[in-house]
């Protein structure tokens, strides 16, 4: 079929608009008609090539939509039905068979390499090959063919244009902070980077009962949408040292820091900004060649260092509950979205990287 989609054809460059064909559902994949995707710093990554995924290439990774065709294996979805789509793992390796799909072994093959498995394509345009199946989708466009594996059926009661962020940037910082750092009530957190995935990290925060919760960002609009969002104290790193800051709004350091920036020294400051016993979750890209300066005598103190994907959740587990907060109004995703057209997609990445916009979502 003809569709609609966002093309990529050179590293950091615009994102087209162009017809593409796309093929018909295998044996055990969806096509979905996409009602939003959500656009993530992670497709910008791949735009970037801070991960070398193929050009020209369709991105596109946090889809929403209702599901036009299934193929004849696929049981947990139907035609109508409304679903988010999320990322894809082997289910075959040491990881997935322990339940940690999230750090599956083949995850880039998966993910990024514009292509399914088996090595075949799911879009052209003529003669040319266009790369697709980016996390098991490439949403940015009027259809998705997604993978069985990587949809989640949600609530039809929910307006499913809204729900696509659900399946990366909301599900990698709710989940970094309910799922990885699982804070105690009346415990402190700080969350460095307060973009969409950072925004959610501190709407999980307040879930949770976190009862200093401290966005940390350059951004002043991003600070005061914070501070609506569930974050009790906000902190500018360009007017004041945000460890030092830190340590004199707690005491002793915070229980849980989480970094969605990936920049080294950040990421110093936010180990530095632990109490005793304390946990850094690191979700943010990072250069290939980064390493960390922490001293290691800081680390001794029972403080820890980790990495966290997709927020260490199982996406049809999680993602459901995160629809199910919202609709009780305990979760307000709304409260952080811009919505754009699709054809306007280029507005919404300059809005995005300016930080104008905390979350844009593409509608087709």
């Amino acid at each position: 079929m003809k569709i609609k989609a966002a093309v990529v054809r050179e590293k950091g460059g615009p994102f087209r608009i162009e017809e593409v064909e796309l093929e018909e559902p295998r044996e055990d994949e969806v096509l979905v008609r996409i009602a939003g995707a959500g656009l993530c710093h992670t497709d910008l990554a791949a735009r970037d090539q801070l991960v070398p995924s193929p050009f020209p290439i369709v991105l596109g990774h946090e889809g929403a939509g209702i599901v036009e065709k299934i193929g004849k294996r696929v049981q947990k979805v139907k035609p109508g039905d409304h679903v988010v789509l999320s990322y894809v793992a082997c289910g075959v390796c040491t990881p997935c068979r322990k339940g940690m799909e999230h750090i599956c072994l083949n995850s880039f093959e998966y993910n990024f390499m514009g292509k399914r498995p088996d090595g075949s394509r799911t879009m052209r345009k003529g003669k040319e090959v266009i790369n697709g199946a980016f996390f098991g989708q490439s949403s940015f466009a009027s259809y998705a063919l997604a993978n069985e594996r990587n949809t989640v059926k949600v609530a039809d009661d929910v307006p499913i244009e809204r729900l696509g962020p659900l399946g990366c940037g909301v599900q990698t910082g709710a989940g970094g902070v309910i799922n990885a750092l699982s804070p105690k009530p009346g415990s402190s957190l700080a969350v460095f980077g307060t973009g969409g995935v950072g925004m959610s990290a501190i709407m999980a925060g307040a879930l949770c009962g976190c009862t200093k919760i401290i966005a940390v960002d350059v951004k002043e609009a991003r600070l005061k949408a914070a501070r609506k969002l569930g974050a009790t104290h906000a902190i500018n790193p360009r007017k004041t040292n945000p460890t030092e800051a830190i340590l004199q709004i707690t005491g002793e350091g915070v229980d849980h820091a989480l970094d969605t920036t990936g920049i080294p020294e950040v990421i110093n400051q936010a180990v530095e900004a632990l109490a005793a016993g304390g946990s850094c979750g690191l979700i943010g890209i990072s250069s290939p060649d980064a390493r960390l300066g922490t001293a290691i005598g800081t680390l001794m103190h029972g403080r820890s260092v980790f990495g966290i994907i997709e927020g260490n959740a199982v996406p049809d587990i999680f993602i459901p509950q995160m629809v199910e907060l919202h609709k009780q109004g305990r979760f307000p995703i709304d409260r952080m979205i811009t919505f754009y057209d699709l054809d306007r997609i280029n507005e919404a990445v300059k809005d995005a990287e300016s930080g104008r916009t905390l979350k844009a979502v593409l509608r087709p």
